[in-house]
């Protein structure tokens, strides 16, 4: 055989597996079953446990927040989705919500991404308005649509801070520290966002970020520097509905085990991954359902998964086979 047939036949080789290995790390293979849908409860409409597309949800130890964005308010609900109280429709323009999106629980506190009035609330968990925090605008400590909040241990709060194009730090009383993003510049390298939707904090401080139409999870380490991120070959704006991919992510959390939730909104689906990024499972409605179900997920302690069905006007509940 001469010199160019043996070339051409290792050049044929190097490339079958160069796919072979692309397609391992692209197209992942489950590493755990599904969950199961175990339960899901309301309609559309405005009375006590109807919603008009919910778009966010949180977990306290018994209750259910929900976020009934179109009927400016939040609905609580027992584990099983008995119907218990609602709030943030009020006469006082500082505790009315007007379109409330991802939710987060800290220090026996609700807070909500305030998307229309660009800022975040603060509730009691019995509904009791505490404070608000921010305003409209794009300066340090304003906000343009914030789409979601985590709080840390020492009451910082990091706010997605969606046409802004940035994740910003602030103090407990809004204060500002430093940023994610450059305002306003959208981008696809680390550390750059294309409207980003929810934010997330592990035990560690380590920042989980949804970065939106970017489709990918950008994580920042506890000194805020960029760690890595994943979502389709390279994490760069590439969607798709395989395994690890996403199309268009628009909440995140995690787990009791330190794993990662990830609504994936127009795969209508979960996806589960480790805290490096690598998948793990995913679930979702029965794919004869409506588009635009999964927005908004949540996880309690004892790692039942509660989902936000925009399109359904209900929420769902997950728990493992």
């Amino acid at each position: 055989m001469n010199r160019p047939k043996i070339f051409l036949i290792r050049l044929l080789i190097l490339a079958a597996a160069i796919i072979l290995l692309g397609s391992c790390a692209w197209f992942p293979a489950a590493q755990e079953s599904p969950y199961r849908l175990a339960a899901s409860w309301g309609e559309k409409g405005n009375g006590p446990g109807q919603f008009n597309e919910p778009t966010g949800i949180a977990v306290g130890s018994r209750e259910v927040f929900v976020s009934d964005a179109r009927n400016g308010r939040i609905q609580v609900f027992d584990f099983n989705g008995q119907y218990i109280r609602q709030f943030g429709r009020s006469d006082e323009e500082s505790s009315e919500l007007g379109r409330p999106m991802n939710l987060t629980i800290a220090n026996d506190e609700l807070y909500v991404a305030d998307y229309w009035n660009d800022r975040i609330q603060v509730y009691a968990l019995d509904g009791t308005y505490r404070r608000s925090i921010g305003t409209s605008g794009s300066g340090p400590g304003e906000f343009n649509a914030p789409g979601g909040v985590a709080v840390a241990a020492n009451g910082d709060l990091y706010v997605v801070d969606f046409y802004n194009q940035r994740v910003q730090q602030l103090r407990a009383d809004g204060s500002f520290i430093r940023q994610w993003g450059m305002t306003g510049e959208i981008g696809i390298r680390a550390g750059q966002f294309n409207y980003p939707t929810d934010v997330a904090l592990a035990e560690d401080n380590t920042l989980y970020v949804a970065d939106g139409y970017n489709d990918r999870v950008q994580v920042f380490d506890q000194n805020g520097d960029f760690s890595h991120k994943w979502g389709g070959p390279f994490a760069m704006n590439i969607f798709g509905p395989f395994n690890g991919w996403f199309a268009t992510v628009t909440s995140i959390a995690v787990g009791p085990q330190g794993n990662i939730f990830v609504a994936d909104f127009y795969n209508d689906r979960v996806q589960k991954f480790t805290p490096q990024g690598t998948f793990l499972t995913d679930f979702g409605t029965e794919p004869a359902g409506p588009a635009h179900t999964t927005i908004a997920v949540a996880v309690s302690d004892d790692g039942t998964v509660f989902v936000a069905d925009y399109d359904r006007h209900r929420v769902q509940k997950w728990e493992t086979n």
